[in-house]
């Protein structure tokens, strides 16, 4: 009901507006018909008695008429505001908002959501992107949704991705807060074109089997004078206390999580985006910036909760019946959290005290991780704890392991140049990291320009450096990572057990003084058992011996070292088991690491070599 909805009345076609505004004095209808005046009786909308509503419906009015709310304050003070439900915003730096109708639209996608499974226990490898520094055109104009579904999508297939993960495509003024800092939640933004352009976009990436994420952000919004702040000339949609409601770090407001009002915009919002644009799932932003009081604030900047705690109890109301709310209309979303504190039970059920997601972003993971991989060679001995505490967490909750866009910009430097060395350890290193990202449990996730080597991080308003791709290492990294992302999704080992401790287990996790880490990925079927064996060192270690669970002959399923990826071209000949104790298994095997390898091995049906 809120929002401009196209409509006829008493036999007449067009348009009406109805938005909360319950503090509001007056309420008009503004836009080019009246010079943006909006304070005329024929402008008026009707204040809903007793509701804080305010409606009226106008003869005339088609698609495509921009518009604004005249509010009038209860102090007398008059302003302009964009409709907080508007399915369509001019673009920017222009703010008004715009009728659109998102009926008419005929999806091709049925298959693909009937056939959609649960999670669990199925392969997921998300390519995280921002849609407006993917791919520009040769003057630097931006791809329309349709327009890009044709360099996109054949591109994810042939990298054997299973989801993309879109940053926000919610309306937002500045270019450079990456979608983060809102002001139209319901209105895709129009920098990419019209409603039905991104449906599309949508629609053809599940036909070819590719599921779509979108970064979702209930946690804080823009202050832009056109927007949601002070929206009816008082604390409306952010708290009225400026400790609750400022993010100082970030300059912007959080939602006022205690009015049901709101909570029923965002969850109402959330819905609109999984039933109107057919999203498999979000990756739900700044989660701990939701359930903590204190989050980067100063002492002075905040207080405590009725009960002198530090939890936003009201956010964690709000966040539980969020995912209630979406799970029970859509059993198989995704309902991924950005959530970077030890929280617990981000993942649990609401009736378990949880906060009610399936997965959550393992940024401990990530911060062990890349912690680890920059750090010289010399000094990795001293740090391997940073590979092996991980897995005493990974079980916690159902996590998804992000190499993502926060990693890769602001001076960290791009994931190919945070590894050491030289120009071709590098390299070495970002294959031998994707190689434990995918191998480690959890699900994966890859911001744009990681898989072909992007050498400088993320230039957050021009394309990728497409560019390398005329250079042979970079072409031989995108087609490993290729390789990397087909042997994820044959091997079930490496997904099929990711939220059970069956699904892994350490054959060495001790050999810190050369910086080597092996153990077991488990499918649900012995015959799917897999080795991964990984050297940190660009040093060789011959007759390196390891302990495995069966006796038999192993091979090199994988290695990172394969020339058409750009190492050394060392392989190992098949391995025959020998009955020699080592790593407390009764069998083992002895075999060449190359320097800077990811190998993965798997017992073949043969008896010998």
């Amino acid at each position: 009901m809120l929002g401009a909805h196209i409509a006829v009345q008493e036999g007449q076609a067009g348009v009406r507006f109805t938005v909360w505004a319950p503090h509001a004095a007056y309420v008009g209808l503004a836009g080019d018909h009246n010079s943006w005046d909006g304070t005329s009786d024929l402008d008026t909308l009707y204040k809903i008695p007793d509701s804080g509503f305010w409606s009226r419906f106008f003869p005339g009015i088609e698609p495509g008429t921009f518009y604004k709310y005249r509010i009038i304050g209860a102090d007398g003070t008059s302003f302009l505001k964009a409709d907080p439900y508007a399915f369509k915003a001019e673009v920017r730096p222009a703010t008004a908002s715009v009728v659109a109708d998102l009926d008419g639209y005929k999806w091709g996608d049925a298959a693909w959501r009937r056939k959609s499974k649960g999670p669990y226990q199925a392969p997921m490898n998300i390519y995280e992107m921002h849609l407006g520094t993917w791919r520009q055109k040769e003057d630097g104009e931006l791809y329309t949704y349709r327009e890009i579904s044709s360099l996109l999508i054949p591109y994810l297939s042939e990298m054997s991705y299973t989801h993309v993960e879109f940053m926000p495509l919610a309306e937002h003024p500045y270019d450079l807060s990456w979608g983060y800092q809102g002001t139209g939640y319901f209105a895709a933004t129009s920098r990419f074109g019209e409603p039905q352009d991104l449906m599309y976009l949508i629609d053809q990436l599940h036909q070819a089997g590719i599921g779509v994420i979108l970064d979702w952000v209930p946690a804080h919004f823009a202050k832009d004078a056109h927007g949601l702040r002070l929206f009816d000339g008082s604390p409306l949609y952010e708290y009225a206390d400026p400790m609750l409601a400022e993010k100082p770090g970030w300059g912007t407001l959080s939602f006022d999580f205690s009015k049901p009002e709101i909570s029923s915009y965002l969850i109402s919002n959330a819905l609109f985006w999984f039933e109107k644009y057919h999203i498999d799932g979000m990756r739900v932003d700044a989660v701990t910036s939701m359930l903590r009081l204190d989050f980067e604030k100063e002492h002075h900047q905040y207080r405590t909760n009725e009960h002198g705690g530090l939890e936003n109890l009201e956010a964690i109301r709000f966040i539980q019946q969020l995912n209630q709310t979406i799970f029970q209309y859509y059993p198989k979303a995704l309902m991924m959290a950005e959530e970077s504190s030890a929280w617990p039970g981000v993942t649990s059920p609401v009736h378990e005290g949880g906060l009610g997601f399936n997965y959550k972003w393992n940024m401990g993971w990530m911060n062990d991780t890349l912690g680890y991989i920059e750090r010289d060679f010399d000094s990795r001995p001293n740090h391997h704890n940073l590979l092996t505490f991980p897995i005493c967490y990974a079980y916690a909750e159902n996590y998804t392991l992000p190499l993502s866009h926060d990693e890769v910009v602001h001076g960290k430097k791009s994931l190919l140049d945070k590894m050491p060395g030289s120009y071709e350890q590098k390299f070495a290193g970002l294959r031998q990291l994707l190689g434990y990202q995918m191998s480690h449990p959890g699900k994966k996730l890859l911001f744009m320009g990681g898989e072909f080597g992007q050498f400088i991080e993320w230039k957050d308003q021009e394309q990728l450096d497409w560019l390398l791709l005329d250079y042979e290492s970079h072409q031989r990294m995108l087609a490993y990572t290729a390789a990397l992302n087909k042997l994820y999704l044959a091997e079930k080992a490496l997904w099929e057990l990711d939220h059970d401790l069956e699904g892994y287990q350490w054959i060495d996790a001790d050999d810190s003084g050369q910086s080597i880490v092996s153990y077991i990925r488990r499918g649900k079927r012995p015959v799917d058992t897999l080795l991964i064996i990984i050297n940190f060192q660009p040093v060789e270690r011959r007759h390196y011996r390891i302990g495995v669970p069966r006796p038999g002959v192993y091979e090199e399923l994988f290695s990172s070292e394969t020339l058409e990826y750009g190492g050394s071209g060392f392989h190992n000949e098949p391995l025959k088991s020998t009955k020699t104790e080592w790593h407390n298994q009764v069998n083992s095997v002895e075999l060449t690491l190359p320097p800077l390898g990811f190998l993965v091995l798997k017992k073949t049906g043969r008896k010998t070599v």
